[in-house]
């Protein structure tokens, strides 16, 4: 008991006007708690537990001048409320009840054996023990918590405890919600709690040729095709011990979903043109944006892989229904894209936000970063134009576009191709030409300026 009562730093106070019992409890208790204190009077022991937080009180309930139940009733501090343990010399049952009806976690009779008082003590710590183990669980799980899934509206609030209680399973989990909530974003975090050791492995079944889908998922062997010059692993082999993210997974083929349905039952698969199958261990986290029971129903998806898809679920809350979280949605992405882009961030004024909350976000958070990438580019829309819940034509280009000029001069009618490259070329005129030093302060490799450098000069 000494190491992990010690480990958590336990603290006792024992009250007594005996000395004896005083100098028996301290020697005990000293050799398994990190601070024993003790005091002969209320008063002393109110002294000591001004100035000092107690795990444990040990009291004696007949103390001269008030009673120690009397003591432990007038506590005012409910936050810092320690576990009690009465002792008293006098078998009256209308005490022992009064104990306990006030807090006490044990009533012992005096004179006791030492045994007796140290089990006591043993489950009023190991209780305590217990809860500060939970806290800081629970404080390590919100510090690992993907920060980029942000809000504090109710459903967020939710939909994160939901993906904390399912990240550590390895049952396959579908996220289903509009486009732009964030599908990926919580398969990520599913991954990122689950403890598994492999990669995260994302795939847009919708943007795979149906010809080629069996061959990226379960990879294929040197000739199996016209091609296939050289083996290749699938991506359920790279996501060995890992997550697979199949996104859109409605978007797959009927044939290919046999073939997912038999992995996921057999945990192998078997490459293309290969003769044996491969044992893989892989976490499944499908997405999609459809309702899939309408699509079983439609005969374009089949009822036993939903099934075996849909053990764990997840819902995303379109924006609409979480507009508590707009502000806070709104300062993260002009922060991080305006750090991104070396621009000025963005500062939005409560008329904006107001605007912002009543509109309905067809796009979700995805519309509403794309709006935020806009204004930090070439500056706010007027609020004027956010009304009846429809974006205007003000910040989609069309005829009634306000021209304005941000404050690098960017004409607001610019199209974002325009804008980058006015941005580029000012940060490499102001590095003299230096395309290293300018691709580090934008945060791209330098082939990648290089690149669009020999495009502008192609056009």
């Amino acid at each position: 008991m000494k190491d992990a009562l010690q480990q958590f730093g336990f603290s006792a106070l024992v009250v007594d006007d005996e000395p004896g019992m005083r100098a028996i409890l301290n020697k005990a208790l000293s050799k398994k708690l990190t601070q024993v204190e003790t005091a002969s009077s209320l008063e002393e022991a109110e002294a000591l537990r001004q100035r000092n937080y107690f795990d444990l009180l040990i009291v004696d309930i007949n103390l001269p001048g008030r009673s120690g139940i009397d003591w432990h009733e007038a506590f005012t501090d409910d936050e810092r409320r320690s576990d009690i343990i009465f002792m008293t010399g006098y078998a009256e049952m209308e005490t022992a009840i009064k104990a306990l009806r006030a807090g006490a976690s044990d009533f012992i009779l005096k004179p006791f054996n030492l045994e007796q008082m140290l089990q006591s003590v043993q489950r009023c710590l190991d209780k305590r023990m217990m809860e500060r183990r939970n806290v800081a669980l629970q404080r390590d799980v919100a510090r690992s918590f993907p920060v980029d899934i942000i809000g504090e509206a109710p459903k967020t609030l939710a939909m994160r405890e939901m993906v904390s209680r399912l990240a550590p399973s390895p049952a396959a989990v579908l996220i289903e919600g509009e486009s732009g909530t964030g599908k990926e974003l919580v398969a990520r975090a599913l991954h990122s709690l689950s403890g598994r050791s492999g990669p995260f492995v994302p795939l847009n079944c919708g943007a795979i040729a149906p010809e080629l889908l069996e061959s990226e998922l379960f990879g294929h062997v040197s000739g199996a095709f016209t091609g296939a010059r050289k083996s290749k692993d699938g991506l359920f082999r790279v996501a060995d011990k890992g997550t697979l993210f199949l996104d859109e997974i409605g978007e797959m083929p009927l044939p290919m979903q046999a073939s997912l349905l038999r992995t996921l039952e057999q945990k192998t698969i078997r490459p293309v043109g290969a003769e044996r199958e491969v044992q893989v261990d892989v976490r499944i986290v499908a997405a999609t944006n459809r309702n899939l029971q309408e699509e079983v129903n439609a005969g374009r998806f089949r009822k036993d892989l939903y099934y075996r898809l849909n053990v764990l679920s997840v819902e995303l809350p379109p924006l609409r229904e979480r507009t508590e979280d707009i502000g806070l949605l709104l300062n993260h992405f002009s922060e991080s894209l305006s750090r991104e882009m070396g621009l000025k961030p963005v500062v939005w004024s409560a008329e904006e936000l107001t605007a912002m909350q009543g509109y309905e976000w067809p796009g979700n958070i995805r519309e509403l970063k794309n709006t935020v990438e806009r204004a930090v580019l070439l500056g706010k829309p007027d609020p004027r134009h956010w009304s009846d819940g429809e974006l205007l034509k003000a910040t989609s280009g069309g005829e009634s576009q306000v021209v304005t000029v941000c404050e690098d001069g960017y004409p607001q009618e610019w199209q974002l191709k325009d804008v980058e490259r006015a941005h580029i070329e000012k940060v490499v005129d102001a590095h003299e030409g230096n395309k290293s030093a300018a691709a580090r302060q934008l945060g791209v490799a330098r082939k990648t300026l290089e690149r669009k450098f020999k495009e502008w000069n192609d056009d």
